[in-house]
């Protein structure tokens, strides 16, 4: 079992009622995705109404349909709130971070160079700006607050683009794929031939990343023209 001052309180409120356990941080969260053991994840197998006064639950099956103790600990960890620990917390805001720049550099040019900036630049402008990033709010619902933050150490411009290309016969079927991957395909025609003709909209940041594929999928035969930017 796990050491009980490493634990941290797995929370479930019924009808008022709190019903709290003591398990791992990292192997609770994993249990809850349907990964791991139960008898690894609990500290102990007491059901409390209150951890820290010490105070066990009352009326188990009245809440629950059962008192057996580990099943009702695994309704807690699936149905309820586990406490995060300072370093689970750290990890989630690094792995939110890294998302966070992944999204600026696929949807965002330097103004300049048309070029989407390297993701290490991207990072040193964060750091700079002093950016906080919170673990708890989705990646896409922090980066445009962020982008207006770092816009004056880092100049941004988000551009959406329509690129026309034309695909030879033989590399038409793969390459379809790999449009639909990185944007959304507006257009697409099969010639009698077989060769592709299609429009697809893509971020700017993701363009080279395209042409890079396609290229390499096509060896260099494919014909590519960005007819707008919006």
């Amino acid at each position: 079992m796990v050491d009980v001052d490493k634990a941290v309180i797995a929370r479930l409120k019924k009808e008022g009622k709190n019903f709290e356990i003591l398990v791992d941080c990292d192997k609770a969260l994993l249990f809850k995705e349907g990964k791991g053991s139960l008898d690894d994840v609990l500290a102990t197998e007491e059901i409390y109404e209150d951890v820290k006064k010490g105070m066990r639950a009352s009326q188990l099956k009245k809440f629950f349909g059962s008192d057996e103790n580990k099943a009702i600990a695994k309704i807690i960890i699936e149905q309820g709130e586990i406490q995060l620990t300072a370093e689970h917390m750290k990890k989630l805001r690094e792995e939110k971070r890294k998302q966070i720049i992944a999204i600026i550099h696929r949807n965002a040019v330097d103004p300049k160079t048309d070029l989407p900036h390297p993701m290490n630049r991207i990072q040193y402008a964060l750091e700079e700006a002093k950016v906080n990033i919170d673990y708890a709010k989705s990646a896409e619902m922090q980066v445009g607050n962020i982008v207006s933050k770092i816009r004056e150490i880092l100049p941004l411009k988000y551009e959406i683009r329509e690129i026309e290309l034309k695909i030879p016969a033989q590399y038409s079927g793969k390459s379809f794929s790999i449009l639909k991957q990185f944007g959304k395909v507006l257009e697409n025609n099969f010639g009698n031939d077989g060769s592709l003709s299609a429009v697809v909209e893509v971020p700017a940041g993701m363009q080279i990343e395209l042409f890079d594929e396609l290229n390499k999928l096509c060896h260099g035969q494919i014909e590519s023209k960005v007819v707008r930017s919006k």
